[in-house]
């Protein structure tokens, strides 16, 4: 009896040491992730206010569709906007779904946005009107809204399907911003992003080892 009760003990003892850790891992990277994601908002700001000040026309730098020179403005592109309302438009959701994207961890947010922007890129430099400048982190907003949904479902754990459940309660209105509506609206990054979202939240899902039996 006197054995069982050691055992006891010791297994709960190491169960809530475990659970500390775990907690003080997400405290961590949700620090990490807030830094990162403000920084990052910060930095679109700083482009604005400079496009703003200068001479220069930072927005011609965004994806210039079906032309070869354009393909650079991918990279580009998700950091400039067209004014400072739109640039407002898109602060808050990319606080909040980036965030939540950074959450496990900078290296698979940086290589999540990596894929996002490449796809969504792609997708209005092949989808858009051949006359069409695109700027704007709408295709990341979207983006990062694919990969908090896919991520639980693709992952499989709890607390990031119950993080995906709450982000589709939340933003489920955005779904129709991938559809055809207001001119000067790309709808075509907002759809590509959120493609390259899942495609993000697939290819950067967590690897499962095989279990054999003997």
């Amino acid at each position: 009896m006197n054995d069982y009760a050691t055992r006891s003990a010791s297994t709960t003892r190491f169960s809530g040491e475990r659970l500390k850790r775990r907690a003080g891992t997400l405290a961590a990277g949700a620090a990490g992730a807030a830094m990162l994601i403000i920084v990052l908002v910060a930095g679109m700001w700083a482009i604005e206010v400079a496009d703003y000040v200068l001479p220069a026309d930072f927005d011609a730098y965004g994806i210039r569709s079906w032309n070869l020179e354009g393909l650079g403005g991918i990279f580009l592109a998700p950091f400039l906007h067209a004014g400072f309302g739109h640039l407002m438009a898109n602060s808050l959701p990319l606080l909040i779904l980036g965030f939540l994207a950074a959450l496990r961890g900078i290296g698979r947010f940086l290589a999540a946005s990596l894929i996002i922007i490449v796809v969504s890129g792609l997708g209005v430099w092949f989808t858009s009107s051949p006359t069409t400048v695109t700027v704007g982190a709408s295709g990341l907003v979207f983006g990062y809204f694919g990969f908090v949904l896919a991520r639980g479902l693709f992952d499989r754990r709890a607390f990031d399907i119950v993080i995906g459940i709450g982000v589709a309660v939340a933003y489920y209105s955005i779904i129709w911003g991938v559809l055809p509506g207001e001119a000067g609206i790309s709808w075509q990054g907002h759809l590509f992003g959120l493609v390259g979202g899942i495609v993000a939240a697939w290819v950067l899902r967590r690897k499962r080892q095989a279990v054999s039996a003997h």
